[in-house]
């Protein structure tokens, strides 16, 4: 509880009589009294300050609950990416309300003595306020985990994605685990494998397409045909005779030169031509994904408390290999110094480093990832309509 205190600083001490007036020092009693009216006033006009203490105490506690939520958020987040590494069954807690309420306290006291020769007066106060917060948590279970976490991620959260100003590379790594049978660690989408996965073709075409996004070359957006609409990917005209264009076209196998390729949702792959045949991750898969460049100590290994990949001689896989420039998350003894968030367990701290701005990018896109699963709506309005024309 904070408090306000205001009394005297020394007690009045009233002389004896002198022709039937009190003096107080040398001071008569009436301007004692004027001066003690006067602190009464000002007692009454600090309680009538009161109106003003709800904005102030309003500024002040918004500020911190929202940095506390954020906080935690993220803490329980890099939580469950470390437990996902363990195996460790994932829990998520969602803060859904929060009420406080402020409770103003006041009082006034006054004290008096009457030793024999001199008699002594005191006046005081106090003004104090308490915060009560009440927070409730909504554990994230049955149909709405089954909604958040297990359904793929649909075309309309990808483009979405795209149009919020995130690299075309960091949504595809992150989000996408096959183009046209190309695969991007499929076998990652859940606990750690046993086999290094496959990756490279897949990095490379992300990479080739993150190059015709910063040349603003390439377009992704909703495309309408008569009554029917969908996603397609379409190559600005000038620049299909480019290098970049005719390598992505060979590792997806597309038809050069078409005006745009039409993406669809699938399972494993799809034929290529005009068609870019997407299989997305779940929520969950982004999750495990993200998990494998988790590193963990080194005595975990030992004891085998994580899998240890192997590759095709049989020597520990790095999965730096396959997230690198895309996310890690270090671990040690001691709390780190220089963490932009972190978590305690299993006797370890693991951190995302406040530099590395890469896996605080990524991280970012998980947390908004897991928003727009949690609230999707059905449909999603196009945010960019490709004109038809040409092949």
């Amino acid at each position: 509880m904070a408090k306000i205190r205001i009394e005297t600083i020394n007690p009045v001490v009233l002389s004896p009589p002198n022709r039937g007036r009190y003096f107080i020092t040398g001071i008569p009693i009436q301007w004692f009294r004027f001066g003690t009216g006067i602190v009464l006033l000002a007692f009454v006009a600090l309680l009538g300050g009161c109106a003003k203490l709800g904005p102030a105490m309003m500024k002040a506690g918004r500020g911190a609950y929202n940095i506390t939520i954020q906080a935690t958020n993220d803490e329980q987040l890099l939580l469950n990416l470390v437990r996902l590494r363990y195996r460790d069954t994932p829990m998520f807690l969602e803060v859904s309300s929060v009420n406080t309420r402020f409770t103003l306290n006041s009082s006034l006291s006054a004290s008096g003595s009457f030793p024999e020769g001199s008699d002594t007066y005191g006046i005081g106060g106090q003004l104090g306020y308490s915060d009560q917060p009440t927070v409730t948590y909504t554990p994230l279970q049955g149909e709405n985990f089954v909604q958040r976490l297990l359904a793929p991620v649909d075309l309309d959260t990808v483009l979405l994605m795209y149009h919020s100003g995130w690299s075309i590379e960091r949504v595809l790594r992150l989000a996408v685990q096959r183009l046209n049978g190309i695969e991007n660690a499929p076998s990652a989408s859940g606990p750690t494998p046993a086999r290094a996965p496959r990756y490279r073709d897949f990095l490379r075409a992300a990479k080739l397409l993150r190059t015709l996004q910063r040349s603003d070359a390439l377009r992704l957006g909703t495309v309408q045909e008569g009554d029917e609409s969908f996603v397609a990917v379409q190559i600005a005209p000038h620049s299909l005779d480019h290098p970049e264009v005719q390598e992505l076209m060979g590792i997806l196998g597309l038809e050069p030169g078409r005006a745009f390729y039409e993406m669809r949702m699938a399972v494993n792959g799809g034929t290529g031509g005009r068609f870019i045949a997407v299989n997305t991750r779940s929520l969950l898969g982004t999750m495990f994904f993200l998990s494998q460049s988790v590193m963990v100590p080194k005595t975990d290994e030992e004891l085998r408390r994580v899998t240890t990949t192997l590759d095709d001689n049989g020597r520990p896989f790095d999965w730096r290999r396959v997230t690198g420039g895309l996310f890690v998350v270090h671990s040690q003894k001691q709390q780190p110094a220089n963490a932009a968030v972190s978590v305690y367990y299993r006797g370890h701290w693991f951190y995302i480093d406040d530099s590395d701005l890469d896996s605080k990018s990524t991280f970012s896109l998980l947390s908004q990832l897991f928003a727009l699963q949690a609230g999707k709506t059905k449909s999603v309005a196009p945010l960019l309509t490709l004109p038809v024309g040409g092949g």
